[in-house]
């Protein structure tokens, strides 16, 4: 459209401890712009730890400065080989305290969304990491309404849509891919006693 928001997207080069320096200063100097950096495989950020651990997780606290940096991370195992497979999370979640960054591994298009405009919305801003397999890009059980990206917020808990509270006797907590995995294998052999909550 003539009258849209400006969207930029540059393909860089192979130097993630470069770009992501780059986009990290970028995420200050715009704050009220959503800057992305996407790795094509989550092992990517392997070339960016220093990034990453001196200003990500960091930066807020020694400079007092806020980043609302977006990192989306590909993670999974889906045929790429070990070193193409693993954003590394446990890495994350080690580094998070006092609330410095948020962490989220999306089950559904409209809570990947959600969050993505919660970086916006609000009025601070936190870096946001995104482990997201790339098997829901294209996983057609994966899908969302229009209804559900117009309306509503980011979900930090989804219920297990079946409406089986009346008869669960156990609760699975998970998120992202597995839990499409664990669906399929409870529909296959006819579990209806397990709700699955993401």
């Amino acid at each position: 459209e003539e009258n849209q928001a400006e969207m930029t997207i540059y393909n860089s080069l192979l130097s993630e401890y470069g770009v992501l320096g780059y986009e990290y200063g970028y995420s200050l100097a715009q704050p009220i712009g959503l800057t992305i950096w996407e790795a094509q495989f989550g092992d990517f950020m392997n070339g960016a730890q220093i990034i990453i651990d001196q200003f990500i997780t960091a930066g807020e606290d020694k400079w007092n400065v806020q980043s609302g940096l977006v990192m989306l991370l590909p993670h999974g195992y889906e045929g790429q080989g070990a070193e193409h497979s693993s954003a590394r999370m446990e890495r994350y979640l080690q580094s998070c305290g006092d609330l410095n960054m948020q962490l989220i591994n999306p089950t559904t298009p409209a809570n990947n969304y959600h969050a993505l405009r919660r970086q916006l919305k609000r009025n601070f801003r936190k870096p946001l990491i995104v482990f997201s397999p790339k098997m829901l890009l294209r996983y057609p059980k994966a899908v969302s309404t229009m209804e559900d990206l117009a309306t509503g917020s980011f979900q930090e808990v989804i219920d297990d849509p079946r409406n089986i509270h009346d008869t669960a006797t156990n609760v699975v907590l998970c998120s992202g891919k597995v839990y499409y995995d664990f669906i399929a294998e409870a529909e296959e052999r006819g579990v209806e006693n397990m709700a699955f909550v993401r």
